[in-house]
């Protein structure tokens, strides 16, 4: 296996482009105008503007999303002293972990030097460039020396990740098992197995939250580092003296209600946790083989609170929890250091994720296991898009408070919509979805309420306080599935049975008048309302008594779409569509219609794109409409093409008030300098954002292909010009997509 894991690791890293990072510029460079103005002569205005007030390179470089990764490679992983060149593609990951979890570029320097007063004088000169340092793989006490000596000349954040990112995260998993165990931190003894940069950072932090001085026993290589000894010592370990008879290991643990572990495989044995005190904490991050196994520490002790540094076991404590979103923070506010309450912060908001219901697509990166709050998730999933959100807000909140933000945060609410906006664009739109319908709770029915992604949904939906879920079943079997669930307790929202609902007869009446003159007999309308819980619940949002619906869980679309659409018809002098949205790179494509009309003729296409045109301009897209075919402007000539040359006509005729071209192949609708090299005469403005395809087949094909190849994120499909507002979700749906649709439901309702 590890011979597999060579040869991959070593391909991973040099096929295509060698490495993992490249550059790419933030602005257009196509034209001698852009060189102009990017370069000489223009670029010599931001330069006068930063020499008379510094601060503006924040405003006109890159500085302020800027952070340096430096290492001289002398503590690279486990692999030791390998030296600065060696070193180097871990630097080029951890920059690459900036990127992926906080959008910050990072820049991976390696200093050649094992000098401390070289190494502070090389990176001392680079304030200039860089927002921030992050200080990474470099030996102790080396690390303790240069991280302070950087610090006290620098004006930015100086951070190094292998004291204080361990610290955070572990601290976070500390404040969880304390909670689970009900102890207070004041009152726990604690044992920490070595005396690294990681193991001091970690005992000093936890002692700035409270726990008390005595009662931190610090082990190294000779043992227990006690007032009185001289073997060894060093005034970093000295400050972690105590007044103790013990002189190991085995003697410390004795009693002790956490065990942290930064120090080396085995170093503790089954007999000594069998000494620690009831319901024992255990942080064994020693990698790559922790200080105890975790299954070795449960047959010893059941009762464990177990967490190490390995992603193959539960509870891991890993860094990039931490460092992307304190640097996303702190660079946001342009702190002039990350200080003890930053990081403090920092693992609380960590430790409060933990304790919330854990998103599917985070549940899907491990597998589909099914994370919850407890012994065995006491520290959220590195792949939590929440982080960002919860971690770097916090982090800011501290350096405003603490007087170290040199560009305080007015809104903070705000600033957490643009955090999480930064990973995932489609959380800006949702996120002023969700902000319009907050106030307004509206009630939605979850019509497959018995299913579980269905309740977790409508607990989400309710505990976000975006509106009142409505489930629909029977009530002992949702109670049972809750139960089962473990989210006791957690429903206090509407429970409906169709079978015995008191507006049943109204309903029966309705929709038999509605569908009488359709073959429908009385009866079958009574099956309906009481068997179907799309018809049923379609019946709720008809009547009023519910503002919206989201199904689609159980059911394809088509069998769903024509069950709720047996009740609810189109707006007057409309017909439905449906539409999708593929949002990747920043660019946002509407795709129509994906779900409902097969073979669309000229003035159903035209209706789509009105439809969707709307829509767009709704979430703050200027419609720009293409109709797609094979074909650009009858070249070459067919009969197939002439539904979208009727289109265009049916919107001349109606004098519609955006733009819209056609018919034209993809490429010439999202290449607007190819549109206008080839045809010039074309309408559109810029690429077109709205694609209207000539057939569901063609529609359903690309959207696919698009979402599989280009990657991105997807909304929908989303039902367009119902008289009263619905979704259906794919059968695949997770919960957060369950949600999102909920909410779209619950903002057309408005």
């Amino acid at each position: 296996m590890k011979k597999s894991l060579k040869k991959e690791a070593l391909q991973f890293h040099s096929e295509g482009r060698p490495g993992k990072l490249e550059i790419t510029p933030t602005k257009p460079l196509t034209t001698q105008r852009d060189l102009s103005l990017a370069y000489s002569p223009g670029v010599a205005e931001p330069c006068l503007a930063i020499e008379a007030d510094p601060n503006t390179a924040y405003d006109y470089t890159a500085k302020g999303n800027l952070v340096a990764v430096i290492s001289n490679g002398t503590a690279v992983l486990g692999l030791g002293n390998i030296g600065a060149m060696a070193s180097k593609p871990v630097m080029e990951g951890k920059a690459v972990l900036f990127k992926k979890f906080a959008d910050i570029d990072g820049v991976d320097l390696e200093l050649d030097t094992e000098d401390v007063d070289r190494f502070v004088d090389a990176v001392s000169l680079l304030g200039p460039s860089f927002g921030g340092i992050n200080l990474e793989d470099i030996r102790s006490p080396e690390c303790f020396i240069i991280e302070q000596r950087l610090r006290e000349v620098m004006d930015i954040p100086v951070f190094h990740d292998d004291q204080h990112g361990t610290a955070i995260i572990a601290a976070a998993g500390l404040i969880n098992a304390l909670h689970l165990t009900k102890r207070n931190i004041e009152d726990i003894k604690v044992v920490s197995n070595g005396a690294g940069a990681a193991s001091i950072a970690c005992v000093e932090l936890i002692k700035a939250m409270g726990v008390k001085h005595e009662n931190v026993i610090l082990c190294d290589r000779e043992g227990v580092i006690y007032q009185g000894r001289e073997s060894g010592m060093n005034q970093w370990k000295s400050a972690h003296a105590v007044k103790t008879d013990a002189r190991n290991l085995t003697d410390a643990i004795k009693g002790a209600d956490v065990f942290l572990g930064l120090s080396v495989a085995k170093a503790m044995t089954p007999e000594m946790l069998k000494t620690m005190a009831d319901k024992p904490i255990v942080f064994a991050m020693a990698n790559p083989d922790p200080e105890i196994m975790p299954d070795e520490a449960k047959k010893a002790r059941p009762d464990a609170i177990i967490a190490t540094g390995r992603s193959d076991f539960p509870n891991q404590v890993n860094n990039v929890l931490g460092f992307p979103y304190i640097f996303r923070g702190a660079l946001d506010v342009r702190a002039s250091a990350i200080n003890e309450e930053m990081k403090i912060a920092a693992a609380n908001a960590i430790a409060m994720l933990a304790r919330e219901d854990v998103p599917d697509e985070v549940n899907h990166a491990y597998s589909g296991e099914q994370l919850r709050y407890g012994t065995e998730y006491i520290i959220p999933a590195p792949f939590d898009p929440r982080l960002i959100s919860a971690v770097s807000s916090a982090v800011a909140e501290a350096a405003m408070q603490t007087g170290v933000a040199r560009k305080p945060i007015e809104d903070i609410e705000a600033y957490k919509r643009n955090l999480s906006a930064r990973l995932d664009p489609t959380a800006s739109f949702l996120q002023d979805v969700f902000a319009r319908i907050t106030p307004e709770q509206k009630r939605v029915v979850f019509t497959e309420g018995e299913e579980e992604v269905s309740i977790r949904g409508a607990i989400a939906f309710r505990n976000a306080g975006y509106g009142q879920p409505i489930l629909l079943g029977r009530e002992a079997r949702i109670k049972q599935r809750i139960e089962e669930m473990g989210l006791e307790g957690s429903i206090d929202f509407e429970i409906i049975n169709a079978k015995i609902s008191d507006h049943n007869k109204e309903y029966i009446d309705y929709l038999y008048k509605k569908l009488q003159r359709k073959g429908i007999l009385q009866r079958d309308c009574q099956r309906m309302v009481h068997l179907d819980r799309n018809v049923f619940a379609a019946c709720m949002v008809a009547h009023g008594h519910a503002d919206a619906l989201v199904t689609g869980m159980t059911r394809s679309f088509k069998a769903s779409f024509e069950h709720v659409t047996r009740v609810i018809g189109p707006a007057k002098g409309k017909d439905f569509a449906a539409t999708s949205m593929l949002i990747s790179k920043g660019r946002t494509v509407f795709i129509g219609d994906t779900s409902i009309h097969e073979r669309p003729t000229g003035e159903q296409m035209a209706d789509i794109a009105e439809a969707i045109a709307e829509k767009a301009r709704l979430m703050g897209h200027t419609p720009r409409v293409a109709f797609l075919s094979f074909s650009s402007f009858g070249r070459p000539a067919s009969d197939i093409t002439q539904a979208a040359r009727d289109a265009v006509t049916v919107l001349d005729n109606r004098k519609v008030d955006f733009e819209y071209e056609g018919e034209m192949t993809a490429d010439i609708a999202l290449d607007f300098d190819l549109m206008q090299s080839s045809y010039p005469f074309s309408r559109l403005t810029a690429a077109a954002n709205i694609l209207v395809m000539p057939g569901l087949h063609s529609a359903n094909i690309s959207f696919n292909l698009m979402q599989q190849l280009g990657g991105g994120t997807v909304i929908g499909p989303m039902i367009l010009n119902a008289e009263h507002p619905f979704q259906i979700i794919p059968m695949s749906a997770t919960v957060n997509d369950l949600v999102n649709a909920a909410a779209l439901a619950a903002y057309e309702s408005l």
